[in-house]
Protein backbone atom coordinates (compact mmCIF):
# COMPACT_ATOMS: atom_id res chain seq x y z
CA UNK A 1 0.00 0.00 0.00
CA UNK A 2 2.74 2.81 1.05
CA UNK A 3 4.64 1.74 -2.15
CA UNK A 4 1.69 2.99 -4.43
CA UNK A 5 0.66 5.95 -2.53
CA UNK A 6 4.53 6.93 -3.30
CA UNK A 7 3.79 5.77 -6.94
CA UNK A 8 0.44 7.75 -7.08
CA UNK A 9 1.63 10.77 -5.36
CA UNK A 10 4.97 10.60 -7.97
CA UNK A 11 2.88 10.45 -10.97
CA UNK A 12 0.68 13.26 -9.85
CA UNK A 13 3.55 15.93 -9.39
CA UNK A 14 5.18 14.12 -12.67
CA UNK A 15 1.91 14.81 -14.30
CA UNK A 16 1.42 18.56 -13.41
CA UNK A 17 5.46 19.44 -14.19
CA UNK A 18 5.24 17.60 -17.36
CA UNK A 19 1.79 19.47 -18.08
CA UNK A 20 3.63 23.10 -17.03
CA UNK A 21 6.69 22.20 -18.98
CA UNK A 22 5.38 21.32 -22.67
CA UNK A 23 2.85 23.98 -22.06
CA UNK A 24 5.75 26.58 -21.84
CA UNK A 25 7.78 25.09 -24.12
CA UNK A 26 5.43 24.98 -26.82
CA UNK A 27 3.94 28.37 -26.44
CA UNK A 28 7.59 29.62 -26.46
CA UNK A 29 8.12 28.06 -30.04
CA UNK A 30 4.50 29.38 -30.97
CA UNK A 31 4.76 33.16 -29.87
CA UNK A 32 8.97 32.45 -32.13
CA UNK A 33 6.44 31.71 -35.20
CA UNK A 34 4.60 34.35 -34.82
CA UNK A 35 1.20 32.86 -33.37
CA UNK A 36 -0.99 35.23 -31.36
CA UNK A 37 -1.70 34.78 -27.62
CA UNK A 38 -5.24 34.32 -28.49
CA UNK A 39 -4.33 30.93 -30.40
CA UNK A 40 -1.80 30.30 -28.01
CA UNK A 41 -4.63 30.11 -25.00
CA UNK A 42 -7.31 28.47 -27.28
CA UNK A 43 -4.87 25.35 -28.43
CA UNK A 44 -1.63 25.00 -26.57
CA UNK A 45 -2.59 26.59 -22.98
CA UNK A 46 -6.34 24.85 -23.17
CA UNK A 47 -4.60 21.57 -24.06
CA UNK A 48 -2.27 21.82 -21.33
CA UNK A 49 -4.44 22.24 -18.69
CA UNK A 50 -6.54 18.94 -19.88
CA UNK A 51 -3.10 17.26 -20.57
CA UNK A 52 -3.23 15.33 -16.55
CA UNK A 53 -6.85 13.69 -17.72
CA UNK A 54 -5.92 12.98 -21.01
CA UNK A 55 -2.71 11.19 -19.97
CA UNK A 56 -4.05 9.44 -17.42
CA UNK A 57 -7.41 8.31 -19.18
CA UNK A 58 -4.63 7.47 -22.55
CA UNK A 59 -2.75 5.40 -20.25
CA UNK A 60 -5.88 3.87 -17.86
CA UNK A 61 -7.35 2.01 -21.27
CA UNK A 62 -4.08 1.16 -22.86
CA UNK A 63 -3.25 -0.66 -19.41
CA UNK A 64 -6.91 -2.23 -19.41
CA UNK A 65 -8.18 -0.04 -16.78
CA UNK A 66 -10.92 1.24 -19.20
CA UNK A 67 -13.21 2.39 -16.21
CA UNK A 68 -10.46 4.29 -14.59
CA UNK A 69 -10.68 6.55 -18.34
CA UNK A 70 -13.88 6.97 -17.63
CA UNK A 71 -14.28 7.83 -13.75
CA UNK A 72 -11.06 9.80 -14.33
CA UNK A 73 -13.06 11.85 -16.46
CA UNK A 74 -16.87 11.93 -15.02
CA UNK A 75 -15.37 12.59 -11.80
CA UNK A 76 -13.30 15.33 -12.82
CA UNK A 77 -16.04 17.40 -14.09
CA UNK A 78 -18.19 16.43 -11.14
CA UNK A 79 -15.49 18.00 -8.90
CA UNK A 80 -14.95 20.77 -10.94
CA UNK A 81 -18.65 21.85 -10.77
CA UNK A 82 -19.52 21.37 -7.37
CA UNK A 83 -15.98 21.56 -5.55
CA UNK A 84 -14.07 24.04 -7.73
CA UNK A 85 -17.14 26.27 -8.12
CA UNK A 86 -18.73 25.84 -5.17
CA UNK A 87 -15.86 26.41 -2.99
CA UNK A 88 -14.55 29.75 -5.45
CA UNK A 89 -18.12 30.91 -4.89
CA UNK A 90 -17.62 30.57 -0.81
CA UNK A 91 -14.82 32.80 -0.73
CA UNK A 92 -16.71 35.52 -3.48
CA UNK A 93 -19.72 35.10 -5.55
CA UNK A 94 -19.10 34.61 -8.57
CA UNK A 95 -20.71 37.01 -11.39
CA UNK A 96 -21.45 35.34 -14.37
CA UNK A 97 -22.15 37.05 -18.32
CA UNK A 98 -25.07 36.99 -20.03
CA UNK A 99 -23.02 35.31 -22.97
CA UNK A 100 -21.66 32.58 -21.05
CA UNK A 101 -24.89 31.49 -19.58
CA UNK A 102 -26.40 31.18 -23.11
CA UNK A 103 -23.64 30.15 -24.75
CA UNK A 104 -20.65 27.97 -23.39
CA UNK A 105 -22.63 26.70 -20.07
CA UNK A 106 -25.56 25.05 -22.44
CA UNK A 107 -22.08 23.38 -24.28
CA UNK A 108 -21.00 21.73 -20.62
CA UNK A 109 -24.84 20.32 -20.26
CA UNK A 110 -24.74 19.09 -23.61
CA UNK A 111 -21.20 17.40 -22.60
CA UNK A 112 -22.94 15.56 -19.60
CA UNK A 113 -26.36 14.59 -21.65
CA UNK A 114 -24.18 13.20 -24.67
CA UNK A 115 -22.09 10.77 -21.85
CA UNK A 116 -25.40 9.66 -20.19
CA UNK A 117 -26.90 9.16 -23.43
CA UNK A 118 -23.97 6.90 -24.23
CA UNK A 119 -23.96 5.05 -20.94
CA UNK A 120 -27.68 4.49 -21.08
CA UNK A 121 -27.29 2.88 -24.59
CA UNK A 122 -28.31 -0.76 -23.89
CA UNK A 123 -31.42 0.43 -22.55
CA UNK A 124 -31.64 1.58 -26.25
CA UNK A 125 -30.54 -0.56 -28.40
CA UNK A 126 -29.75 -4.02 -26.14
CA UNK A 127 -25.87 -3.90 -25.19
CA UNK A 128 -24.32 -6.40 -22.80
CA UNK A 129 -23.12 -3.75 -21.55
CA UNK A 130 -22.60 0.44 -21.71
CA UNK A 131 -19.52 1.25 -23.48
CA UNK A 132 -17.71 4.13 -25.34
CA UNK A 133 -17.03 2.66 -28.71
CA UNK A 134 -14.65 3.81 -31.39
CA UNK A 135 -17.76 5.52 -33.04
CA UNK A 136 -18.66 7.31 -30.47
CA UNK A 137 -15.06 8.66 -29.89
CA UNK A 138 -15.12 9.78 -33.47
CA UNK A 139 -18.68 11.65 -32.71
CA UNK A 140 -17.29 13.43 -29.77
CA UNK A 141 -13.85 14.49 -31.35
CA UNK A 142 -16.92 15.61 -33.97
CA UNK A 143 -17.96 17.97 -31.26
CA UNK A 144 -14.86 19.05 -29.97
CA UNK A 145 -13.98 20.46 -33.49
CA UNK A 146 -17.23 22.04 -33.65
CA UNK A 147 -16.59 23.23 -30.19
CA UNK A 148 -13.17 24.77 -30.83
CA UNK A 149 -14.04 26.23 -34.44
CA UNK A 150 -17.07 28.30 -32.22
CA UNK A 151 -14.21 29.45 -29.52
CA UNK A 152 -12.05 31.01 -32.73
CA UNK A 153 -14.91 32.82 -34.10
CA UNK A 154 -16.31 34.12 -30.77
CA UNK A 155 -13.17 35.31 -29.63
CA UNK A 156 -11.92 36.84 -33.14
CA UNK A 157 -14.74 38.55 -32.92
CA UNK A 158 -15.03 40.05 -29.50
CA UNK A 159 -12.83 43.47 -28.78
CA UNK A 160 -9.52 42.66 -27.52
CA UNK A 161 -8.83 43.82 -23.87
CA UNK A 162 -5.30 45.88 -24.13
CA UNK A 163 -2.67 43.82 -23.41
CA UNK A 164 -1.14 44.50 -19.95
CA UNK A 165 0.77 43.01 -17.40
CA UNK A 166 -2.53 42.81 -15.21
CA UNK A 167 -4.92 41.46 -18.53
CA UNK A 168 -2.94 38.91 -20.18
CA UNK A 169 -0.68 36.01 -18.73
CA UNK A 170 2.56 36.38 -20.97
CA UNK A 171 4.40 33.89 -22.86
CA UNK A 172 7.66 32.69 -21.11
CA UNK A 173 10.30 33.78 -23.81
CA UNK A 174 13.49 31.18 -24.37
CA UNK A 175 15.81 30.12 -26.66
CA UNK A 176 14.76 27.28 -29.35
CA UNK A 177 16.66 24.77 -28.05
CA UNK A 178 15.44 25.28 -24.28
CA UNK A 179 11.75 25.19 -25.11
CA UNK A 180 12.61 22.14 -27.47
CA UNK A 181 13.95 20.58 -24.05
CA UNK A 182 10.91 21.42 -22.22
CA UNK A 183 8.12 19.89 -24.85
CA UNK A 184 10.39 16.49 -24.98
CA UNK A 185 11.18 16.94 -21.05
CA UNK A 186 6.90 17.68 -20.82
CA UNK A 187 5.86 14.66 -22.63
CA UNK A 188 8.58 11.98 -20.96
CA UNK A 189 7.39 13.35 -17.44
CA UNK A 190 3.49 13.04 -18.60
CA UNK A 191 4.08 9.93 -20.45
CA UNK A 192 6.10 7.69 -17.06
CA UNK A 193 4.27 9.96 -14.46
CA UNK A 194 0.76 8.78 -16.20
CA UNK A 195 1.97 5.31 -15.94
CA UNK A 196 3.23 5.94 -11.99
CA UNK A 197 -0.11 7.16 -11.45
CA UNK A 198 -2.33 4.44 -12.86
CA UNK A 199 -0.07 1.75 -11.90
CA UNK A 200 -0.61 3.39 -8.08
CA UNK A 201 -3.89 4.39 -8.10
CA UNK A 202 -4.82 0.47 -9.32
CA UNK A 203 -3.04 -0.83 -6.61
CA UNK A 204 -4.79 1.23 -4.14
CA UNK A 205 -7.80 0.19 -5.46
CA UNK A 206 -6.86 -3.59 -5.65
CA UNK A 207 -5.56 -3.44 -1.81
CA UNK A 208 -8.61 -1.80 -0.37
CA UNK A 209 -11.36 -3.82 -2.16
CA UNK A 210 -12.84 -1.19 -4.49
CA UNK A 211 -12.90 -0.91 -7.78
CA UNK A 212 -11.11 1.04 -10.53
CA UNK A 213 -14.10 3.16 -11.23
CA UNK A 214 -14.64 4.35 -7.70
CA UNK A 215 -10.78 5.04 -7.72
CA UNK A 216 -10.77 7.30 -11.05
CA UNK A 217 -14.01 8.91 -9.75
CA UNK A 218 -12.83 9.74 -6.61
CA UNK A 219 -8.98 9.82 -5.78
CA UNK A 220 -7.32 10.26 -9.40
CA UNK A 221 -10.23 12.98 -10.34
CA UNK A 222 -9.87 14.84 -7.46
CA UNK A 223 -5.75 14.56 -7.52
CA UNK A 224 -5.39 16.24 -11.46
CA UNK A 225 -8.33 18.62 -10.75
CA UNK A 226 -6.48 20.28 -7.14
CA UNK A 227 -4.07 22.65 -9.49
CA UNK A 228 -7.67 24.14 -11.00
CA UNK A 229 -8.86 24.31 -7.60
CA UNK A 230 -5.75 26.39 -5.95
CA UNK A 231 -5.90 28.77 -9.37
CA UNK A 232 -9.68 29.35 -8.74
CA UNK A 233 -9.35 30.14 -5.04
CA UNK A 234 -6.49 32.20 -5.73
CA UNK A 235 -8.00 34.44 -8.39
CA UNK A 236 -11.45 34.35 -5.87
CA UNK A 237 -9.15 36.12 -3.24
CA UNK A 238 -8.08 38.57 -5.62
CA UNK A 239 -11.69 39.17 -6.69
CA UNK A 240 -11.09 37.40 -10.42
CA UNK A 241 -13.77 34.68 -10.15
CA UNK A 242 -14.05 34.68 -13.75
CA UNK A 243 -10.84 32.07 -14.46
CA UNK A 244 -12.90 29.57 -12.16
CA UNK A 245 -15.57 30.13 -14.62
CA UNK A 246 -13.34 29.58 -17.59
CA UNK A 247 -11.76 26.59 -15.99
CA UNK A 248 -14.17 24.56 -15.29
CA UNK A 249 -16.13 25.42 -18.74
CA UNK A 250 -13.18 24.88 -20.43
CA UNK A 251 -12.02 21.58 -18.74
CA UNK A 252 -15.35 19.97 -18.44
CA UNK A 253 -16.00 20.17 -22.88
CA UNK A 254 -11.95 19.35 -23.26
CA UNK A 255 -12.16 16.24 -20.78
CA UNK A 256 -15.87 14.86 -22.40
CA UNK A 257 -15.42 15.95 -26.29
CA UNK A 258 -11.56 15.66 -26.56
CA UNK A 259 -10.27 13.19 -23.75
CA UNK A 260 -12.94 10.36 -24.18
CA UNK A 261 -13.34 11.57 -27.53
CA UNK A 262 -9.45 10.40 -28.43
CA UNK A 263 -9.41 7.64 -25.94
CA UNK A 264 -11.54 6.04 -27.20
CA UNK A 265 -11.00 6.34 -30.83
CA UNK A 266 -8.12 4.20 -29.92
CA UNK A 267 -9.48 1.76 -27.17
CA UNK A 268 -13.36 1.39 -26.56
CA UNK A 269 -14.09 2.09 -23.38
CA UNK A 270 -16.67 0.07 -21.06
CA UNK A 271 -18.56 1.55 -18.17
CA UNK A 272 -18.50 -1.12 -15.73
CA UNK A 273 -19.27 0.05 -11.79
CA UNK A 274 -19.94 4.03 -13.63
CA UNK A 275 -23.50 3.86 -13.60
CA UNK A 276 -26.39 5.94 -13.57
CA UNK A 277 -26.23 7.54 -10.65
CA UNK A 278 -22.51 9.24 -11.81
CA UNK A 279 -23.73 10.10 -14.83
CA UNK A 280 -26.99 11.79 -13.11
CA UNK A 281 -24.97 13.90 -10.94
CA UNK A 282 -22.48 14.98 -13.62
CA UNK A 283 -25.61 16.05 -15.54
CA UNK A 284 -27.31 17.66 -12.35
CA UNK A 285 -24.53 19.41 -11.55
CA UNK A 286 -24.45 21.13 -14.63
CA UNK A 287 -28.04 21.81 -14.90
CA UNK A 288 -27.52 23.15 -11.31
CA UNK A 289 -24.33 25.51 -12.68
CA UNK A 290 -26.79 27.03 -14.96
CA UNK A 291 -29.78 27.18 -12.79
CA UNK A 292 -27.91 29.12 -10.23
CA UNK A 293 -26.80 31.21 -12.58
CA UNK A 294 -29.85 32.27 -14.05
CA UNK A 295 -32.08 32.34 -10.73
CA UNK A 296 -32.39 33.83 -7.25
CA UNK A 297 -30.03 36.53 -7.88
CA UNK A 298 -29.27 36.89 -11.30
CA UNK A 299 -26.29 35.43 -13.28
CA UNK A 300 -24.71 35.37 -9.78
CA UNK A 301 -23.26 32.21 -7.80
CA UNK A 302 -23.87 33.41 -4.42
CA UNK A 303 -21.99 32.20 -1.32
CA UNK A 304 -25.32 30.27 -0.48
CA UNK A 305 -25.15 28.25 -3.47
CA UNK A 306 -21.53 28.03 -3.13
CA UNK A 307 -22.33 26.27 -0.04
CA UNK A 308 -25.47 23.64 -1.79
CA UNK A 309 -22.80 22.78 -4.62
CA UNK A 310 -20.27 21.56 -2.00
CA UNK A 311 -22.30 20.23 0.04
CA UNK A 312 -23.70 18.11 -2.78
CA UNK A 313 -20.21 17.22 -3.41
CA UNK A 314 -19.56 15.53 -0.11
CA UNK A 315 -22.55 14.22 -0.20
CA UNK A 316 -21.84 12.33 -3.41
CA UNK A 317 -18.20 11.05 -2.29
CA UNK A 318 -20.33 9.43 0.71
CA UNK A 319 -22.95 7.81 -1.52
CA UNK A 320 -20.12 6.45 -3.11
CA UNK A 321 -18.55 5.01 0.26
CA UNK A 322 -21.02 3.80 1.76
CA UNK A 323 -21.59 1.89 -1.84
CA UNK A 324 -18.29 0.36 -1.20
CA UNK A 325 -18.89 -0.73 2.14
Amino acid sequence: MFLNIIFLLLGLVLILVGANALTDGASAIARRWGVSDLVIGLTIVAFGTSAPELTISFISALNGSAEMAVGNVVGSNIFNVLVIIGVTALFSPIRIERSIMTNEIPLVILSALALLAIGNGPLLDGDSAPAISRVDGILLLLFFAIFMRYTFSQAKAAPQPEQTSNSVTPVKEMPLWKAVTWIIGGLAALIYGGDRFVAGASGIASAIGVSDAIIGLTIVAAGTSLPELATSITAALKGKTGIALGNVIGSNIFNIFMVLGVTAAVRPLRFGDIGNLDLLVLTGASLLFWIFGWFFRQRTITRAEGAVLTLGYIAYVAVLISRTS
